[in-house]
């Protein structure tokens, strides 16, 4: 026998004792057969039995089989044999005595029956009926379990206790206080009877149509707050008027969480089943927001309108319905330190938009009779925003300022700013604030005359900002006469553009990127372009044709030549061609020569080196037109002052800011930190500056000269003479200053810039003048006291572009007549509505005096350029503030 075989069992009988001591056997645990044994002799080579005895011992083994199941010695099953099937009977196909597949006998009956005993496949896993049902009536009772728990343990809540506010702390950059704000809660609370049932119907068709009806809570607006939280986005408010109640009332938690959206709920149906509908109507207008400070309807009866709640009419109660939409973008006086998009043009068309929407519902739901609904299609007249006399003077400018940086980037929501309790401090320096206010004051006083000249003098208004270059910080501005009477920034956001203190964007670009090849494609790689020095030679004749970079006159939609005129319509440079280089035509401002190097650059690039520098882009005009190269479009005081600052600090680049540090009862809320980019090389950011300082020194911009400093600057003034700039700097500060008249005191109507002919008793007004002027006086004050500094010595850059012979560099300021010296009236005005073109000789196309003739153009007379509001495609002369420091954009 061999080794490998194991060695059979020895019978111990047949027949019926064999089966009863298999059954003994399995009943005493004894080990059970080898599987697929039927317990015949021939399963142990014993030889053939009787087919009758073999179907016997079949029969035992399945009895085994059960045995071993029913004392909890269960094993899956293994695969049937080749050709079987699961389930097959014995003796089957599956081979004599398998029996797999076969259903358990009944064991313990278990609570769940899942899986499903006595069922196999697909089937096994199919919940019953009864589970289903079971499971889903434990789920509805689990929900109305917890929901009774949960309406057991809220309370109403009293809005007069809960809705409470602290005071900010705001300080100066010394850290001494500048002022306590924002606690002073401005609410009282009246009788349902003391609000106009007016006011009650209002807010019932704008906001919740089935406030009568409903439970307190709304379904749909429930599921779309579940539905945005699971997404990572905000709740939402409450739907109904309960549930902005409830909110109201629980300022101390405002939290966008799904606990709190869910706990809110719990309340709106507590609210809704054991408080009348007078007295949550009461309670909401007597805890909503109305904007300006306004809790409740008597305090913003008060702030709009200057009478008590019981005496508004329904269209103040339709106006103060829109007020609960968001004051920011509703409020006619605007709110464009907190959005740019927010300006009182724009509030005030969606405030009457919103308005008769209201009165239009009220009408439909049967509040309002269409003829008292027709006395009231304009705006009321509503009164002076601001009553804190704390936030006078140019304090209201610098505390908007703070809040709308720390609002605007995310670093404190207004509705936690609103309820206090945090120490604010700020990058102003309270001596140069001071220094800054005196300084315009003086000249306005001196010079802007009302009374005597009320045609030209009336509606002047001024702005300025002061940047620190090394870190970004805005140390001074002036946002205007008084921020309680006057409620625009002008250092913020004005819509005034910049003129030809924009030119340093487009030298930045032709140093950086330089100038393209006329035979190669309109977008050129840097390596395929020339890199353009100072020494460069362009035209500055008046009315010059602008060319393409290819050499082809550019033309407008309507196939006109672009005519570009200078200030006082004078050719400046060396005849014939009237060739004056770069640095030149930026000392005497020439437009003509930088809106042709704009174009030979490409204004694409031009575009991306103001924003490089820190000029934001929802601030700049298209550059559809040659004209963006000199100012068409309105940044802010505060970013052209943080541009410049770039060029001071060698072309690295701060963003401005105007707080360094906020704390809470909890500690450290806000820390900023200093990034910088490296805007420009200091190759090219140097150059610019170097530039610059002969505006100062020799040209348009001597009145800012500094006494023992060295500066470096541009003046600017725009088409129509509607706003100029002096815009400058030192190593240690970078300040702007903007000058313009504009009508915004007109009730429904649109921002109006109106020219400056004759304002201040001067023939026109320019950058050298009165913004200057006011600059130089802030800058010997501001820096009283500082070490002077030089700028770096630059490297020499680029190449000379249409380098030609020329036989004298002096500049002519005259069409006809050479001086020796330039005209007294400085010369950066666009007078034309837009710009002109500039020669370039570099390539031989360039060579010709291209604006040799005043009679051009496809009509057969001199081409009329663009006025302002056409330059930019979309209209330039915007007045919408998108040049803010916060707005538009990012936000700094």
């Amino acid at each position: 026998m061999s080794e490998h075989r194991r060695k059979p069992p020895q019978p111990q009988g047949g027949g019926r004792a064999a089966a009863r001591r298999g059954q003994s056997g399995s009943s005493s645990g004894r080990r059970a057969a080898p599987r697929g044994a039927t317990g015949s002799p021939a399963d142990y080579g014993l030889g053939q039995q009787p087919a009758e005895e073999e179907r016997s011992y079949s029969g035992r083994a399945d009895a085994r089989r059960a045995a071993q199941r029913s004392t909890g010695n269960r094993r899956r099953a293994p695969e049937p044999a080749r050709g079987g099937r699961r389930g097959a009977p014995p003796g089957g196909p599956g081979g004599p005595g398998r029996g797999r597949g076969r259903a358990a006998p009944p064991g313990k009956k278990r609570i769940i029956d899942y899986p499903r005993a006595g069922k196999y496949g697909a089937a096994r896993w199919m919940p019953s009926w009864k589970l289903v049902t079971g499971l889903f009536i434990g789920f509805v009772g689990s929900l109305v379990a917890v929901a009774g728990v949960g309406y057991a343990l809220v309370s109403v809540p009293d809005p007069a206790k809960t809705a409470t506010a602290q005071n900010n702390v705001f300080y100066w950059s010394d850290k001494s206080e500048m002022v306590a704000t924002g606690g002073e809660t401005n609410r009282q609370i009246v009788n349902i009877s003391q609000i106009p049932k007016a006011m009650q119907h209002a807010v019932v068709s704008q906001e919740n149509k089935t406030f009568y009806t409903d439970s307190g809570v709304d379904p749909k607006g429930i599921a779309r707050a579940v539905f945005n939280m699971a997404r990572g986005g905000n709740t939402q408010g409450g739907s109904t008027i309960t549930q902005q109640y409830v909110k109201n009332a629980r300022l101390d938690d405002q939290s966008q969480t799904l606990t709190r959206k869910f706990k809110e709920i719990f309340i709106s149906i507590k609210v809704g089943a054991t408080v009348s509908k007078e007295e949550i109507m009461e309670g909401y207008l007597n805890s909503a927001y109305y904007g300006r400070n306004a809790y409740g309807i008597q305090a913003a009866a008060r702030a709009y309108f200057n009478k008590d709640s019981v005496d508004l009419n329904p269209g103040e109660c339709a106006f103060l319905a829109a007020m609960l939409k968001g004051a920011t973008y509703y409020d006619p006086a605007g709110a464009t330190s907190i959005d740019p998009a927010a300006t009182p043009d724009a509030n005030r068309r969606r405030a009457l938009a919103q308005m008769q929407n209201t009165l239009d519902k009220m009408v439909e739901y049967h509040y309002l009779s269409p003829t008292d609904r027709a006395k009231y299609t304009t705006l009321p007249a509503v009164k002076n925003p601001r009553s804190n006399t704390q936030l006078s003077g140019q304090i209201g400018y610098l505390v908007d300022l703070a809040k709308a940086y720390l609002v605007n980037n995310k670093i404190i929501s207004a509705d936690k700013l609103q309820q206090g309790g945090y120490s604010i401090y700020t990058t102003f320096d309270k001596k140069k604030v001071n220094q800054l206010k005196a300084a315009v004051q003086n000249v306005q006083k001196t010079n802007i005359k009302p009374k005597q000249r009320p045609k030209t003098d009336t509606h002047v208004q001024f702005g300025g900002a002061s940047v620190d270059p090394s870190t970004g910080a805005i140390r001074a501005i002036y946002g205007g006469e008084d921020a309680t009477k006057h409620f625009t920034d002008n250092a913020d956001s004005t819509g005034a553009q910049v003129g030809s203190t924009f030119k340093p964007f487009v030298l930045a670009a032709a140093m950086k990127w330089g100038v393209r090849n006329p035979d190669g494609p309109a977008e050129q790689p840097q390596d395929e372009r020339t890199q353009v020095s100072p020494k460069s030679l362009y035209s500055g004749k008046n009315k010059l044709k602008i060319k393409e970079y290819n050499g082809d006159f550019w033309k407008d939609d309507k196939g006109k030549e672009w005519l570009q005129t200078n200030d006082g319509n004078e050719s400046l440079g060396n005849p014939p061609n009237y060739q004056i280089d770069l640095r030149q035509a930026m000392q005497f401002s020439v437009n003509s020569a930088y809106v042709q190097l704009g174009m030979d650059v490409g204004l694409d690039k031009v575009k991306e080196s103001a924003m490089d520098a820190g000029i934001l882009k929802g601030s700049l005009a298209g550059t559809n037109f040659p004209s963006f190269s000199i100012g068409i479009s309105d940044p802010s005081a505060i970013r052209m002052a943080g541009a410049y600052a770039t060029f001071a600090a060698s072309g690295e680049q701060r963003d401005p800011y105007s707080v360094q540090k906020v704390t809470s009862k909890d500690g450290e809320v806000f820390n900023h930190k200093v990034v910088t980019d490296q805007a420009f090389t200091p190759q090219v950011a140097d150059n610019v500056t170097d530039v610059l300082k002969t505006v100062v020194d020799k040209g348009t911009g001597t009145s800012a000269r500094l006494t023992g400093r060295q500066v470096a600057g541009k003046t600017g003034t725009t088409d129509g003479n509607k706003s100029a700039w002096f815009v400058g700097y030192t190593p240690q500060l970078s300040t702007a200053i903007t000058m313009f008249r504009l009508d915004d005191n007109e009730k429904n109507k649109q921002r109006e810039f109106l020219e400056m002919y004759g304002t201040g008793g001067q023939e026109k007004i320019h950058g050298a003048s009165f913004p200057a002027e006011i600059w130089h006086d802030y800058m010997e004050q501001a820096l009283k006291g500082s070490p002077p500094k030089d700028f770096p010595t630059p490297e020499p850059i680029g190449e000379i572009v249409n380098d030609v012979p020329s036989p004298t560099p002096s500049v002519t300021p005259s069409q006809t007549t050479a001086s020796p010296t330039p005209s007294p009236t400085p010369s950066e005005t666009l007078t034309s509505p837009s710009p002109s073109p500039t020669e370039s000789c570099k390539f031989s196309w360039q060579c010709s005096t291209n604006g040799g003739t005043d009679t051009g153009g496809t009509d057969g007379g001199v081409t009329s350029s663009p006025t302002a509001t056409d330059t930019s495609g979309t209209g330039s002369t915007r007045g919408n503030g998108n040049g803010g420091l916060f707005g538009g954009g990012t936000g700094g």
